[in-house]
């Protein structure tokens, strides 16, 4: 019986011969690359954090005007979060309805999150990151003639 051949059993990776010389690869390290991932793991962070406290206050907005129990263990958590992250804008707008009050106030504390978060991680990603690691919102192409 005939042995298989090396390129039979191992199609991918050929074996060196035996007076054949084994070249080495020096790879140097990416430091761009490890950076760039470290600025979109920042960012998420931040993306997180300020999404997470924008539904809090619009949980927290859905809860009072659908009238919540207010005694109820959940309404309470929401509430002591909601209370915390509002950025100080609880009396910004005094209704007479304090449903409207809410809405307006924690409504515009979840917009200014919003924006918070865009406005940091936009800005971290430009101060932080090379040029063509950006992210890239429009590029336009024209076609050469």
């Amino acid at each position: 019986m005939t042995e298989p051949r090396d390129e039979l059993r191992r199609p991918t990776e050929r074996m060196p011969r035996v007076n054949e010389p084994v070249v080495e690869e020096v790879v140097e390290r990416d430091d761009t690359y490890r950076k760039a991932r470290t600025v979109y793991a920042v960012c998420a962070v931040i993306d997180i954090v300020c999404w997470t406290f924008a539904i809090v206050l619009l949980v927290h907005i859905f809860l009072v005007v659908a009238d919540a129990n207010a005694a109820n263990g959940f309404f309470q958590f929401v509430s002591g979060w909601a209370s915390g992250i509002t950025l100080g804008l609880d009396g910004l707008f005094s209704p007479a309805s304090p449903k409207v009050a809410v809405l307006l106030n924690e409504g515009l504390a979840a917009v200014l999150w919003l924006l918070i978060g865009a406005l940091l991680t936009n800005l971290i990603t430009r101060l932080a990151l090379p040029v063509d690691h950006r992210r890239a919102w429009y590029r336009r192409t024209t076609p050469v003639r």
